[in-house]
C-alpha cells in the first residue's frame, strides 16, 4: 500500500521541517484467500507448469523476466566482441578484455607499464544478468560464491564499459558480493547457503512462473486429482492470479522488484519470504530518497515509484501495472494498441479524440499516447540506457537523467507502509547511509530517530544501537558493550561490529569472543571468519588463526586479505619462503593490496 510518509529533515545534525508527502489511497477491495500461500506449500519449478501451459510457457520464456538470468553462453549473450569490447578504467589504471575460450566466457584483468604487462588476472564468467533489452551483466561464481565482473555490455549504444557502480573510482573489482536481496530480484528463488551473504548450492536461470502466482505443489495436486475449475465464473484458490488480486497487492506484487529502493528485512524475514498476495511490509520496508529533483531524475527499477506519483494511477481504483503489461508477452512483442488502449478507455470513453496535441504531431508518433506523456529517458544509476520513464504527465519535457548532479536532499520516504515507527526510520536512514549515501547527515538522521523509540531498550533497539555506533566509528562504545553483556542472543552482525569495536580498540581477547560468536551464526560469512583469524592471530594462537584463514581460502581462493594475514603468521613463525609466497599470491590478485606490499617489501629486505 502506497500512502502518505513522515519524513524528518536532517541537516548537520539538527532536526529540520517535518514534511507529509501526499498519496492518494488505493482501493480497499478484499484480498481472496488464496490457498496456496501457506508455508507448507512447496514450489514445483517451471518445467512441472509447462506440462499444462506449454503455449504460456513458450511466450514467457522470451520476456525480460524469463531471460533475466542464464549461463554465460555465447548463445545468451547480447554483446559483441570486437577490437571495442576493451574497457579502460582510467581511475584504477586497469584494463578489461571480455573474451569467450570456445563456449566459456572470461574477463581478463591487466595493467600496462609502457608495453609490459605489469598485472594480469583471467576471471571465469558463470551468468549473464539482463535480457539484453537493456544490458548484459556478468557474474562469477568462486565455489557457489556469487560475485559481480567489473564490465557489461550496454546493448542499446552496443557498447562495453564498468559495470554501474564501478565507475569514479568505486571499482571493487572482482569482489562485488550478490547476496540474497541482489539475486531474488534479478532471478528466480535460488538454494542459499544458510550462514553466508552469497554462496548458493543452486542456481535458476531465469524468473519463474511461481514468483508471481505462488507456490505450485497444491495447484499440481488438485489438477492431478482432476479437480477442475471454471476460471471463468470464480477463481481457483489453488494458485495466485494476480488479476484477482486487489490493486494495492498487485502493486506490491510488482513493487516487490520494480521498487528498487533501501529494503530493510523486517525482523526475522528473508528476501525469500515474499509470496504473491502478501502485503509486501509484512516482509520488508522499502525507502527511497528524496530531493528537490527526484520529479525529474530517478533510478532505473523505480517503475512502481513513478507509475504511483502518476495521477492516472491516483484517480483510479484499478489502475495497476498489469493494465498494460501482459507478464507473459514480452515488451518487444506486445503492440503499441496494447499500451494505448488503457488511455484511450479512460480518456475517450464516448469514441471522441480528447488529445489536444496538433493532428501532424499525432500521425507522426503514430497516435502513440505513451511517447508524449511516458517518453524515453535516461536513469541516475545505469548509465548508457533509455528507459520508459512511468511517471505519466500531461506535459512532460524528457531531460537526460545521467548527469551526477543532483537536487538538494529533503528525506526518506517509507513507501510500503502509512507511517514508520522510529526504529524503523532509523533502521532506513542506516541503510541508506550503507548502500547509497555515507553521508554523515544519514546517521544523524538515523540517531535523531533511534532517540525517539519510546522503549529505548529491547534487541531490536539494541541491535540498531550497536549498528549505528559501527557506522559512526565509535568504537570506544561498542568496546564497552562488550564489557557489559555476553554473546547469547546476538546475531551474526551485531556480534561481528562488537568484535570489530573491540579490535580497534586493541582488546583482541573480547573480540575474539564476540567475533566467534558472529563466526557461529554465519559459517559462511567469509569476512566474519577472517576478523577471527585476525584476533586469533593477535592473541599469538598461530594455528588456530592459520587454520581460519586456511578455511577461508578453502571456500574462496581469491581472498588477498586471508593471504596476507597467513603469509605474516608464516614469517612470525619464521618459514619465509611461505610467507613470501602467500604475499606474491595477494599482490598476483590485487597489485595494489597495501598490507601485502609493506609485508613484502619488509620480508625481502630481512632476506637480503
Amino acid at each position: 500500500m502506497r500512502a502518505s510518509s513522515w519524513i524528518l529533515l536532517i541537516s548537520l545534525g539538527l532536526a529540520g521541517t517535518i514534511l507529509l508527502l501526499g498519496r492518494c489511497s488505493p482501493g480497499t477491495e478484499q484480498d481472496l484467500a488464496f490457498l496456496n500461500l501457506d508455508d507448507s506449500v512447496n514450489y514445483v519449478g517451471m518445467q512441472t507448469c509447462r506440462s499444462c501451459h506449454a503455449n504460456v510457457y513458450d511466450s514467457y520464456i522470451r520476456t525480460g523476466m524469463g531471460r533475466s538470468w542464464g549461463r554465460a553462453t555465447p548463445d545468451r549473450s547480447d554483446a559483441i566482441f570486437d577490437t571495442h569490447a576493451l574497457v579502460y578504467d582510467s581511475v584504477r589504471n586497469f584494463f578489461y578484455a571480455p573474451f569467450f575460450l570456445d563456449t566459456i566466457l572470461y574477463v581478463r584483468e591487466f595493467r600496462l607499464d609502457g608495453k609490459d604487462t605489469i598485472h594480469n588476472r583471467v576471471e571465469r564468467v558463470d551468468y549473464i544478468v539482463g535480457s539484453g533489452h537493456h544490458t548484459n551483466s556478468h557474474i562469477s561464481s568462486r565455489n557457489g560464491y556469487i560475485y559481480q565482473v567489473p564490465v557489461t555490455y550496454y546493448t542499446q549504444e552496443k557498447r562495453w564499459d564498468l559495470a554501474p557502480g564501478f565507475e569514479d573510482g568505486a571499482n571493487s573489482r572482482f569482489s562485488r558480493i550478490l547476496n540474497t536481496e541482489c539475486v531474488t530480484c534479478h532471478n528466480h528463488y535460488p538454494q542459499h547457503v544458510t550462514g553466508s551473504e552469497n554462496k548458493f548450492f543452486a542456481m535458476p536461470e531465469g524468473i519463474e512462473c511461481e514468483r508471481c502466482h505462488g507456490p505450485g505443489a497444491l495447484h499440481v495436486k488438485a489438477k492431478l486429482a482432476g479437480e477442475i475449475i471454471d476460471t471463468s465464473r470464480m477463481a481457483d484458490l489453488t494458485i495466485v492470479n494476480p488479476r484477482r488480486l486487489s490493486r494495492d497487492r498487485v502493486t506490491d506484487l510488482c513493487q516487490r522488484c520494480h521498487l528498487q529502493g533501501i529494503a530493510v528485512l523486517q525482523p526475522g524475514k528473508t528476501f525469500f519470504d515474499f509470496k504473491p498476495g502478501m502485503d509486501l511490509s509484512e516482509v520488508m520496508n522499502v525507502f527511497l530518497p528524496r530531493y528537490t529533483d527526484s520529479d525529474e531524475r530517478f533510478i532505473m527499477a523505480s517503475q512502481a515509484d513513478r507509475l504511483q506519483l502518476s495521477q492516472c494511477y491516483q484517480k483510479s481504483a484499478s489502475f495497476t501495472c498489469i493494465t498494460c503489461h501482459h507478464p507473459h508477452v514480452s515488451v518487444k512483442e506486445t503492440g503499441r494498441s496494447q499500451y494505448n488502449q488503457p488511455c484511450i478507455s479512460c480518456h475517450s470513453p464516448s469514441g471522441k479524440v480528447t488529445c489536444s496535441a496538433p493532428l501532424s504531431d499525432r500521425k507522426a508518433r503514430g497516435d502513440d499516447c505513451a511517447s508524449c506523456h511516458m517518453p524515453a529517458s535516461g536513469s541516475i544509476d545505469i548509465p548508457h540506457v533509455s528507459i520508459t520513464d512511468h511517471y505519466i504527465r500531461k506535459d512532460y519535457t524528457p531531460k537526460h537523467q545521467n548527469g551526477k548532479k543532483k537536487g538538494q536532499f529533503l528525506g526518506l520516504e517509507l513507501l510500503t507502509k502509512v507511517t514508520g515507527t522510529p526504529l524503523e526510520m532509523a533502521e532506513g536512514y542506516l541503510a541508506l547511509y550503507d548502500k547509497f549515501v555515507a553521508e554523515p547527515a544519514m546517521l544523524d538522521s538515523a540517531e535523531t530517530w533511534l532517540e525517539r523509540d519510546r522503549s529505548q531498550e529491547g534487541e531490536r533497539h539494541m541491535r540498531i544501537g550497536v549498528h549505528l555506533d559501527f557506522a559512526r566509528r565509535r568504537y570506544s562504545a561498542l568496546s564497552g558493550m562488550a564489557d557489559s553483556r555476553d554473546t547469547t542472543g546476538l546475531d551474526g552482525w551485531t556480534a561481528y561490529r562488537i568484535g570489530e569495536g573491540c579490535l580497534n580498540m586493541r582488546r583482541p581477547q573480547r573480540a575474539a569472543t564476540f567475533l566467534k560468536r558472529a563466526v557461529s551464526q554465519e559459517p559462511y560469512n567469509l569476512e566474519f571468519r577472517e576478523k577471527y583469524g585476525l584476533a586469533l592471530g593477535m592473541l599469538g594462537q598461530i594455528q588456530p588463526a592459520k587454520q581460519a584463514f586456511l578455511w577461508v581460502l578453502k571456500e574462496d581462493a581469491a581472498r588477498p586479505l586471508a593471504l596476507t594475514n597467513l603469509g605474516y603468521l608464516h614469517a612470525i613463525s619464521g618459514d619465509l619462503t611461505a610467507a613470501e609466497a602467500y604475499y606474491r599470491q595477494a599482490l598476483k590478485l590485487d597489485p595494489d593490496f597495501g598490507q601485502a606490499k609493506e609485508n613484502l617489501k619488509a620480508l625481502l629486505a630481512v632476506k637480503k
